[in-house]
């Protein structure tokens, strides 16, 4: 036998990990990874929404102690909570301060190695389209870090400069930035790498507040408690403005970080002007709710119900725009759009079985124009009308119709267990 139709046996004991498993591994790490940053973000939003809503509520009293804002009672958990607010500090170091920042580091972290995880590592499929913009994987990398420290070192400028004084105003200029960073993300990345990456770039802004602002901030003040000085009302002041940003930021955030779950959003012709639109939805969502928790709610909340009406024609207008076109280019040579290492997978045993099966049950849905009936676009904008797709997309159809019976869902198309053994030896023999 030729030393290239050999392959050794490999025993493989149950529970054991091999290197046919690196996928698998691979995806459980992601997943991993993705449920920290999922669990991380709850804890982060969650308190920030919470201090927001607080600060919103406090009722200006007498009797307060010295420096006091306001306070406010609340009941949770079968207790009565009194909280105080100092806007500067108290007269004196508490013995007692509870800090809240790993929330958000920890956020930002998570969601970074995520980027790296997927979008880095899997750059030939969710990062780099050639019929967007034909640039190599380092390059793409590149250009994403940039991106990213970019966002902050501009926003950061705007806020210290005299145009950042008027809040109102610097706030519609972070709006016109991030419109254009939409469109321009569209012009170099996939559909859903450009949608990921709006959402890096605002949260990257988001935490780089706490970390090198917020909290920098709060340290000189109690350090200047510690010291017997009495702190510069200044500090709670910038770190305030920035809060109120990250309030209004929260929202678009976890709807472009959800969003690669919908091709209708980020696989269509309109997609940055969706992605625009989505930020406004976050500014009326967060207006009404921070109303109602000033107070609003007796008699003031009439006075914010247009914020529901403008979100529903916002919402409706994403829908339409949606639906006015698709990023979907046809591909002038399909064998240039993978790479040496997809190529393999063409080229291996078993390839032809395995393609007949996902072109037989797969490509009546990931197509470029979807035959079954209700769905408009291919699933994730993944398709599989060719041998080239199914070599490009490898290791998605081993994990999803292989490894698992996700795919086809509820196994409409009836695919077999032979079909499906023979996706997982041609896989696993490219290897």
């Amino acid at each position: 036998m030729c030393r290239c139709c050999y392959r050794p046996t490999v025993i493989r004991p149950i529970g054991a990990v091999d290197v046919y498993d690196y996928a698998v591994m691979g995806e459980w790490l992601s997943f991993a990874v993705r449920w920290l940053h999922v669990i991380t973000a709850i804890a982060w939003i969650g308190s920030s929404f919470y201090f927001i809503a607080l600060d919103l509520s406090l009722r200006k009293v007498p009797h307060l102690p010295a420096g006091a804002a306001g306070e406010e009672w609340q009941v949770h958990g079968g207790g009565f909570y009194h909280i105080q607010k100092y806007l500067v500090a108290p007269e004196a170091m508490p013995e007692h301060l509870t800090w809240f920042k790993w929330e958000s580091y920890a956020t930002w972290l998570s969601g970074f190695a995520l980027l790296v995880l997927v979008y880095y590592g899997g750059a030939s499929l969710y990062l780099v389209d050639p019929n967007v913009l034909d640039i190599p994987v380092w390059g793409a990398i590149l250009i994403s870090l940039a991106s990213l420290a970019f966002g902050w070192i501009a926003y950061d400028l705007l806020c210290k400069s005299k145009f950042g004084d008027d809040n109102r105003r610097l706030m519609i200029l972070l709006y016109v930035i991030l419109v254009a960073m939409a469109w321009g993300y569209t012009q170099v990345f996939t559909g859903r790498a450009a949608f990921l990456h709006l959402g890096a770039f605002t949260a990257t802004i988001m935490t780089a507040n706490v970390f090198l602002i917020i909290m920098p901030n709060q340290r000189i003040v109690v350090a200047d408690l510690k010291a017997g000085r009495t702190p510069d009302p200044k500090y709670g002041k910038i770190a305030k403005q920035r809060s109120t940003h990250n309030n209004y930021l929260t929202l678009p955030v976890i709807f472009l970080m959800l969003s690669n779950h919908n091709p209708l959003a980020f696989a269509t012709e309109f997609n940055w002007i969706i992605a625009s639109l989505v930020f406004l939805m976050g500014v009326t969502i967060r207006h009404y709710f921070n109303t109602m928790h000033a107070g609003g709610g007796e008699g003031g909340a009439r006075d914010v119900r247009w914020t529901w009406f403008a979100t529903t024609v916002l919402f409706f207008a994403i829908i339409w725009l949606s639906s006015l076109g698709s990023t979907t280019r046809a591909e002038p040579d399909e064998s240039a759009a993978i790479t040496p290492f997809q190529q393999q997978f063409a080229s291996a045993a078993g390839f032809q079985d395995a393609s007949d099966a996902v072109m037989a049950r797969c490509s009546m849905c990931h197509a470029t124009e979807p035959a079954w009936e209700g769905i408009i676009w291919p699933p994730k904008g993944v398709v599989l009308e060719t041998e080239q797709h199914v070599a490009k997309y490898a290791r998605e159809i081993y994990l999803q119709s292989g490894r698992s019976h996700a795919m086809p869902p509820a196994n409409v198309s009836y695919m077999e267990e032979a079909e499906r053994q023979a996706i997982v030896e041609w896989y696993e023999g490219a290897l």
